[in-house]
């Protein structure tokens, strides 16, 4: 039995195996064989192997975003049986008489340039998608699992990290905990963790290469600590605890279809903070009151292209249509930083933060910013949407959005296609900058929603995704709750409404001086909208 600590990023417990990811970075070496016609035909198993693993994925995304959004696994499937493509391998095994791993990531290699070299778009973005079908070759020439994440059963996920587009990918319902060697209390697995009621533990110093998928374990959320192979004695200690904790999710239960409503008859909007269409299951099982933040840059990542204006609309109709009149707040696109959608070609930056990054790259490149928002105001038609632009500094830019915005809805007019011209939008209180001016910004938007993870690293100078500064970044700090409520008085004066969509809203120790500002919204993680109800309901 082995006790490590780590860091709590979502309290509860986990009894369960594990399933240890790790990055699969095959070193494919040239090697000489005797056999071409063998190797010719572990390509062949590999291929139709492929093809199984992209079916699987296709299906699954089309449940979870729909057939546009999956359309991408079909490509990939159609591109496996290339006869080009298939008869280079094939060549290169013959007359060099090399293995099949060679010879697939040389043409993957030759193919990948050749497409980047094109001057037409389309086929430019090809050249991922060659690259991405060569190395799930190479993966299961070297019998790896084709590097998606799927489980037969529920598992523990024990990683070095994981990035957001990993995190997309993951089938949730049989995800029982996080426990990973890096990573901050910010990262997205601590998003996702949060979203979905799971324990959670980063900053963990543990061996991967000595960890076996299949081990059993505990992870503890409340002690911060995960126990490889645990005794009798702690698995029955962990499976009591973990009864513990359904009754009183039972319990929080009994609040769904009440108000958030202190005793004093002082109300407050709890919504839901979601990145995907997925997401919905858990936005109507814990009775939010809206989508007080739809993470729409997950539409753009994790895959090798732009999504289209089609394909968004009915993402963002979709997410209206379930909500069936309640608020559903949609970030525009919030790129940039952490997350990175590599056929952006934003490039390496010193300081990627500080950087290019969200509304920029929509006001630098219009064209983008112009599909989402045409996508933004046709499916409004169908549910009570609102817009909310980030990384807001300064009235030029809302006055350059309400610009373009112009332009979107006369073409839309023109064009006599189906829109809502009245939207509400809203932008995103995350920079000094914006705190300081937001007198002037309230005249011009319709509401505030602040997020307090990036408003926190910018006023305290704290990268959130450094771990080793953990211990200074402090979102109780004096300066971020005199901002908070500083931009709330500001609203108001305007008659407009504040929120708080970043984690902070979900810090139980500060619902009630949020509700004594006179916050008007908090936008949380699913689980956490009972838990804030009880709270606000027993205040008095």
């Amino acid at each position: 039995m082995e006790r490590l600590k780590g860091k709590s990023v979502y309290k509860g417990i986990a009894l369960g195996k594990i399933s240890v990811l790790k990055k699969d970075d095959y070193v494919v070496k040239r090697v000489k064989v005797e056999n071409s016609e063998a190797e010719i035909e572990r390509v062949a198993q590999a291929r139709e192997k492929a093809k199984e693993q992209l079916q699987k994925l296709y299906d699954k995304a089309v449940k979870e975003v729909g057939e546009a959004s999956a359309a991408i696994f079909e490509v990939h499937q159609m591109m496996l049986d290339d006869d080009d493509y298939n008869e280079s391998i094939e060549n290169i095994i013959r007359t060099q008489e090399v293995n099949a791993e060679y010879a697939v990531a040389t043409t993957g290699d030759n193919f990948s340039q050749m497409f980047a070299s094109m001057d037409d778009d389309y086929m430019k973005a090809r050249a991922a998608d060659v690259k991405d079908i060569s190395e799930r070759l190479v993966r299961n020439l070297y019998g790896g699992d084709g590097g998606d994440m799927e489980f037969d059963q529920p598992v523990i996920i024990v990683a070095d990290d994981l990035s957001p587009s990993e995190t997309v990918q993951m089938d949730k319902e049989k995800i029982l905990a996080f426990v990973t060697v890096h990573g901050s209390t910010n990262s997205h697995t601590a998003i996702l963790a949060r979203m979905m009621n799971i324990p959670a533990l980063i900053g963990v110093d543990m061996d991967l290469e000595k960890l076996k998928s299949g081990m059993e374990a505990v992870v503890d959320g409340f002690a911060a600590e995960v126990i490889f192979n645990p005794d009798e004695e702690v698995r029955m200690d962990a499976r009591k605890r973990i009864q513990e904790e359904e009754e009183k999710s039972r319990l929080l239960l009994e609040l769904k279809g009440k108000e958030n409503i202190t005793q004093s008859g002082h109300k407050i909007n709890i919504y839901a903070n979601i990145g995907s269409v997925g997401d919905m299951g858990y936005v109507l099982e814990n009775d939010a009151g809206g989508i007080g933040l739809f993470r729409s840059e997950f539409l753009y990542i994790g895959r090798n292209e732009l999504p289209s204006e089609e394909e968004q609309f009915q993402v963002y109709k979709q997410v209206a249509q379930t909500m069936a009149g309640k608020k559903v707040i949609i970030r525009t696109l919030d790129i940039g930083a952490d997350k990175q959608a590599d056929y952006l070609g934003l490039g390496k930056e010193d300081n990627p933060a500080l950087g290019y990054r969200a509304i920029r790259i929509c006001l630098t490149q219009p064209e983008i910013f112009k599909t989402q928002l045409r996508a933004l105001f046709r499916a409004a038609v169908y549910g009570n949407i609102s817009i909310m632009y980030p990384m807001i500094t300064s009235v030029e830019e809302v006055l350059e959005i309400k610009k373009i915005v112009k332009e979107v809805k006369d073409e839309l007019e023109a064009e006599g296609t189906p829109y809502k011209s009245d939207v509400e939008e809203g932008i995103m209180i995350e920079t000094p900058a914006s705190v300081m001016i937001s007198d002037d910004l309230a005249k011009e938007v319709d509401f505030f929603s602040i997020g307090t993870n990036d408003l926190t690293q910018y006023t305290l100078a704290i990268d959130r995704q450094n771990e080793k500064l953990d211990r200074f970044y402090n979102p109780h700090h004096k300066a971020i709750l005199r901002m908070i409520q500083t931009v709330v008085d500001n609203a108001h004066k305007e008659g407009k409404w504040a929120g708080i969509c970043g984690e902070l809203g979900a810090d139980t120790e500060l619902t009630e001086t949020f509700v004594k500002m006179g916050i008007d919204e908090l936008s949380v993680a699913p689980s956490m909208i009972l838990k804030l109800r009880k709270i606000v309901r027993d205040m008095p």
